[in-house]
């Protein structure tokens, strides 16, 4: 048996993303400096882990990057992205919901905001965060 190298840049990650609203405003987070695209903002979720639904995903990756626990519904958009030497990502955003805007706990980020779409103008996103925000302003 011949076993081929694979590359990060082969495989494609998986990545689900909250459209967080509350109260009319959608919640980004601001990347830590020190991860890659630091200083950038982001619709926050995480990747994929083996045996979990993108909902799932999504609902812990927000409970350990920030505290809270959110209800996640229907899926927003989902668009594929390249990083170069990362590889390439599929970008999954789901609607999600939450009973207030009390954020607990900033374990991976710098700051957040709640925001208009119209707003969004005013930040600097991850590149592959664009094509959602068009999407979101597209609604208004």
């Amino acid at each position: 048996m011949v076993f081929l190298p694979i590359r990060m840049e082969d495989i494609m990650i998986e990545i689900a993303m909250a459209i967080l609203v509350h109260n009319s405003k959608i919640f980004v987070a601001q990347r830590n400096i020190t991860k890659n695209q630091g200083g950038l903002w982001e619709f926050p979720g995480g990747k994929l882990e083996a045996g979990e639904t993108l909902q799932e995903c999504l609902a812990r990756e927000f409970l350990e990057e920030f505290g809270k626990e959110i209800s996640v519904g229907d899926k927003f958009a989902d668009y594929t992205y390249t990083y170069e030497n990362l590889g390439e990502f599929r970008l999954n955003a789901f609607w999600a919901f939450a009973k207030d805007d009390v954020i607990p706990e900033l374990n991976e980020h710098m700051a957040y905001k709640w925001i208009t779409p119209a707003e969004m103008d005013e930040l600097e996103f991850c590149p592959a965060d664009l094509p959602f925000i068009e999407k979101l302003k597209s609604l208004e």
